[in-house]
């Protein structure tokens, strides 16, 4: 998940870097997704996002993974992640000034959950404008009414509630044309209306083939500049 404070850090950081990055062709002709895991997983690839980046690495060519570095344990500081991503845009945009990025998950720091929102990642400039798409699950800061908000099945029963962080900002306005907030009813970390905690609705986005099409669609669409 993301979150404001970290939106607005890796914003400033990454314009500061960056340089003058020509505006995005409608279409991506190379791209990065940045995957970053949940507390516990080993450092790698996400299992809530295995299955949506093969899907879409194989129907949009010029893809890359690139998989957060940081530790994902139980103190949930993912400041060094946060850090991590910066780092790795600028680098990439270094070397290839007209990458794309779609950010899974990005991270926030100093909060009790150690993914994050956009916001967070304070992205400005010609780097706000490389990432294309932003795709959350089970964030703690799923904020109501917010038009990124849908459910497992791109539906609306998830779009009127909030998540345990809600209270920290949400998805900020500039950030929500970019995000998609994929919450599925009953998950008690971003819908605390209809349940509680790390309950088993949580756990299911892996697995969930409405989900991971969900994430296929929207990236795909982000990267071809068709929606």
């Amino acid at each position: 998940m993301v979150s404001a404070k970290l939106l607005l850090w890796l914003s400033t950081a990454l314009s500061a870097s960056a340089g003058v990055v020509s505006e995005r062709a409608n279409a991506c002709s190379t791209y990065t997704i940045i995957d970053t895991r949940g507390t516990g997983e080993v450092q790698g690839e996400s299992s809530g996002f295995r299955t949506m980046n093969a899907n879409i690495r194989s129907q949009v060519s010029g893809g890359q993974t690139y998989n957060t570095v940081y530790a994902a344990d139980a103190s949930q500081n993912s400041a060094a992640g946060t850090a991590d991503i910066v780092r790795e845009i600028n680098a990439v945009l270094a070397q290839r000034p007209n990458e794309c990025f779609i950010l899974e998950n990005p991270l926030v720091p100093e909060t009790s959950a150690d993914w994050c929102h956009p916001n967070d990642l304070e992205i400005t400039g010609a780097a706000f404008t490389a990432v294309r798409g932003v795709f959350l699950i089970g964030d703690p800061e799923h904020r109501s009414g917010l038009a990124c908000n849908v459910d497992q099945n791109g539906g609306t029963t998830t779009k009127n509630v909030n998540g345990l962080s809600a209270a920290l900002g949400g998805i900020p306005s500039n950030w929500i044309s970019k995000t998609l907030d994929v919450c599925k009813y009953g998950d008690g970390v971003c819908d605390t209306t209809h349940g509680y905690g790390i309950n088993a609705q949580h756990l299911a986005y892996p697995t969930s083939t409405s989900v991971q099409n969900l994430g296929t669609q929207f990236v795909v669409g982000k990267l071809r500049g068709t929606s």
